[in-house]
């Protein structure tokens, strides 16, 4: 099991972890947070040689809570893809928001550059006490990198590490959902009212939300307990999911004048049966951009 940032897997259509003696073995994502931008993947232990798994070690975890600010560690990485790489710093602030996770973040002067997300912060013990994740970059700005603390994410990787690993299923498996649609980003909600998430354009007749009390203008906010980010993001999880499952959906749908949070359970179509594979068509864009 190793942990990760959910932005480091997202999207990816393979994954490979490379250990500490260069071996590389193939993994599968065992479930994320996009919230909190956290992820759990897996290497199976018969991929793993002897000769690996005689160097790779535990990681320790430390209590984040107990942390103050001035207070020595160590970021881990690999900064920039040139190989593991240490940088050094204080604890700068503590329980910092941020716009790309829910969880309270860690703030610290280490540099974390592009590579180090999903790497370790250690304190001086060689314990883990947060999780790197982000930088604030500019011109005006040197030394803000933030790293989810343990203490807040220990419960939510718990939760992710016994989740059923999935695989992605083959072509003649493949699941459908009928639907075309358009991605509800921050700005746009913020304009227009509407939830983020896949905002429904289009239902095909056939489609499996069809009676389910879902209509066009419904936004699809999680799939299957995660939060939906984007099209892409929701066409990559089903890739994930076989025709015939019963998945669980949160949905806004409007009622009146608001949109009201709905949880349906949907039996997934066949793309084979349909001449849209994947799940998707792409409809028309209703905030006129293209």
């Amino acid at each position: 099991m190793i942990v990760t940032n959910n932005h480091v897997v997202e999207d990816a259509t393979t994954l490979t972890v490379c250990f500490a003696d260069n071996e590389a073995c193939e993994a599968v994502i065992k479930g994320t947070d996009p919230d909190n931008d956290l992820a759990v993947i897996a290497v199976k232990l018969t991929d793993i040689k002897a000769e690996t798994a005689s160097v790779i070690k535990t990681a320790v975890l430390g209590d984040s809570d107990s942390l103050k600010v001035g207070q020595q560690v160590v970021a881990i990485g690999n900064a920039l893809g040139y190989g593991q790489s240490v940088t050094t710093g204080i604890v700068s602030a503590l329980g910092r928001k941020i716009d790309t996770a829910d969880a309270e973040m860690i703030q610290t002067d280490a540099a974390i550059n592009p590579g180090n997300s999903g790497g370790a912060l250690l304190n001086m013990n060689g314990e883990v006490i947060g999780i790197n994740s982000a930088k604030f970059s500019s011109t005006e700005v040197e030394g803000m990198g933030y790293a989810i603390s343990i203490s807040d994410a220990l419960p939510i990787i718990e939760d992710l590490m016994n989740r059923a690993t999935r695989e992605k299923v083959s072509d003649e498996d493949a699941s459908w959902l009928g639907i075309d649609g358009e991605e509800i980003t921050s700005s746009i909600s913020s304009a227009y009212g509407i939830p983020q998430g896949v905002y429904l354009t289009s239902i095909d007749s056939e489609s499996p939300l069809r009676g389910l009390g879902i209509s066009v203008k419904s936004v699809i906010t999680h799939f299957d307990g995660v939060r939906v980010t984007s099209i892409e993001n929701l066409k990559n999880r089903l890739q994930y999911y076989a025709a015939g499952e019963t998945v669980e959906l949160t949905v806004q749908v409007i009622e009146g004048n608001q949109y009201v949070e709905k949880t349906v359970e949907v039996t997934l179509g066949s793309a084979s049966e349909h001449s849209q594979t994947g799940g998707f068509g792409f409809g028309y864009d209703p905030f006129g951009r293209h």
